[in-house]
């Protein structure tokens, strides 16, 4: 049996997997594996720096395939207008989804101790319970389920019929409610208002806390290629420096306008101008460095967090729409906006989740 399998969909997956990592005697690292799963990131050449950081053993590229590329599973995928019928083929899909992605899985997961999983939601969710190999899941970014609980979200209506399923391996439903998910780790139950009994309370800033040099190092060194061209943008002569973190919201039209109303809210300091700086979310495909050339557009490919372990960074100010910025120890002001203000952009169902189940 090996020890450890982490499968990761973002780089914020790969930074929380090298943490607990990090937390382990020195002895114990590199017993652990590291599956990438290629379905909603690119990665770059992470896979080759993560063999070389000296605490995975092998890294795995995982060609996860999402439901629509499988007709035959797209079939049972379609509203009956009957609770009893739409169960039925909810049964069929939760098999067919799982066996599809026999071809493609890299690594054998019966062969580990313990299998860590981010976003069970995704079809390696359903291969897991297919095989009926128990897994840990872990929440996909901090405090996610405070703002948006998927699992009870995407099941809305009988609820409890579905989970009575879900536990039974009948149907799959995500976050703590799948038969063979053991457990599900996340950073604080105070913030969460729905319930689960898999729920485990698993503070990142333990995990932070207990990094020394040494490991913040290593956390560099994997996740910014070139650390000399970050520090000389964000050295800019005596300036307050402003940070602007995005996301992938609305259409790219849209986007640009939020993230432009947000510089020109919140951009200066004190009325005076000051030097702005847009990082912006892996999974954001809106060319920054096009629409907004007046600023200075750091590399995408890289979780904010790891900006805490560079020595002597700080921002006067970061703004943020959704990202959770608990965990921010480089900035002296954080702007947090949130549901009201993108209430101005898009309808508030679609970012005020939680109030919908």
């Amino acid at each position: 049996m090996k020890n450890r399998v982490y499968v990761c969909h973002t780089y914020y997956h790969v930074y929380v997997a090298c943490l607990k990592e990090l937390n382990l005697p020195a002895e114990e690292r590199k017993n652990a594996d590291l599956v990438l799963s290629t379905m909603s990131n690119d990665f770059g050449d992470l896979r080759s720096r993560a063999l070389k950081c000296g605490l995975f053993d092998e890294v795995y590229m995982f060609e996860e395939k999402e439901d629509v590329n499988f007709p035959e599973v797209m079939e049972y995928h379609k509203n009956r207008g009957n609770l009893l019928l739409n169960m039925l083929a909810r049964m069929k899909y939760t098999k067919l989804l799982g066996k599809a992605q026999q071809d493609y899985v890299p690594v054998d997961f019966g062969e580990y101790k313990d299998v860590y999983v981010f976003c069970d939601s995704d079809p390696i969710g359903y291969y897991l319970s297919y095989k009926k190999i128990p897994y840990h899941a872990l929440e996909d970014g901090l405090d996610c389920l405070a703002t948006y609980d998927t699992a009870r979200y995407d099941n809305r209506g009988h609820f409890g019929l579905k989970a009575f399923l879900a536990a039974r391996n009948l149907i799959f439903i995500q976050n703590g409610w799948a038969k063979y998910c053991l457990d599900m780790e996340v950073n604080d139950l105070s913030v969460l208002p729905y319930p689960c009994p898999k729920y485990i309370e698993r503070p990142r800033k333990e995990l932070t806390e207990g990094l020394d040099g040494a490991g913040k190092d290593i956390l560099v060194r994997l996740f910014i290629e070139d650390m000399d061209e970050i520090l000389e943008k964000i050295d800019k002569g005596g300036k307050d420096k402003v940070l602007l973190l995005t996301e992938p919201l609305c259409e790219l039209d849209v986007r640009e306008r939020i993230f432009r109303d947000c510089i020109q809210r919140y951009g200066k300091i004190d009325g005076k101008e000051s030097v702005v700086l847009i990082k912006p979310h892996p999974r954001d495909v809106l060319d920054y460095r096009k629409v907004f050339p007046e600023y200075i557009v750091l590399d995408g490919k890289f979780p904010m967090e790891v900006l805490n372990y560079i020595p002597g960074l700080k921002f006067r100010r970061v703004i943020s729409v959704f990202t959770v910025v608990h965990a921010i120890q480089f900035a002296e002001e954080i702007v947090y906006l949130g549901e009201d203000f993108m209430d101005a952009y898009e309808e508030p169902e679609k970012h005020r989740q939680n109030e919908m189940i």
